[in-house]
């Protein structure tokens, strides 16, 4: 229950930061808004998570089949290791709607779900299972799944759904290689 409301609250804080602009916002600004919180570029992002980790992780390759504008990473080594994870960013800041989140962690330190926040249980094309979420987070649906020892949470805002399907979702995750 704890880690759910501290994903929430990562999830809400992140939302928030992200999308207070002004009406004449450039992209640039936008950007620099961003790596003024501590976002980068997705590639030194995940370079820094693997020299962490001692492992290289492994991202899908698909993206929902929505516009985004900036896509950026943040890797939050904390103090020890039970918060430690990487985050991936897709927004369009034009279209707040359009908002897609990739949390990668260790199974270790994974987030545990309540029967009554699982909608599905998917079983994934490497065998291994995946939780379909609507109800875990204010806001946005989830597929949570393991691959290579870490956690995966790919999250889509909800008012994208109808696009961003949780059959979507499922081919996002099978496209990591």
């Amino acid at each position: 229950m704890k880690k759910i409301r501290i994903y929430m609250l990562c999830i809400v804080f992140t939302f928030s930061f992200s999308f207070v602009v002004k009406a004449n916002y450039t992209s640039e600004e936008f950007q620099e808004s961003l790596f003024e919180i501590g976002y980068k570029s997705i590639y030194e992002a995940i370079n820094e998570g693997n020299e962490h980790f001692n492992q290289e992780i492994a991202l899908p390759v698909q993206l929902p089949p929505v516009a985004f504008t900036h896509s950026f990473g943040r890797f939050d080594n904390l103090d020890g290791d039970v918060n430690d994870k990487y985050d991936i960013e897709y927004v369009n800041k034009d279209t707040p709607q359009n908002h897609y989140k990739i949390s990668i962690q260790p199974v270790k330190y994974g987030m545990d779900f309540r029967d009554n926040h699982i909608d599905q249980k998917i079983k994934l094309d490497d065998g291994n299972e995946a939780i379909y979420s609507t109800k875990a987070v204010n806001g946005f649906n989830l597929l949570v799944f393991e691959r290579d020892k870490f956690q995966y949470i790919l999250s889509v805002d909800k008012r994208i759904s109808d696009i961003a399907t949780s059959d979507i979702l499922v081919e996002i995750a099978n496209s990591i290689k």
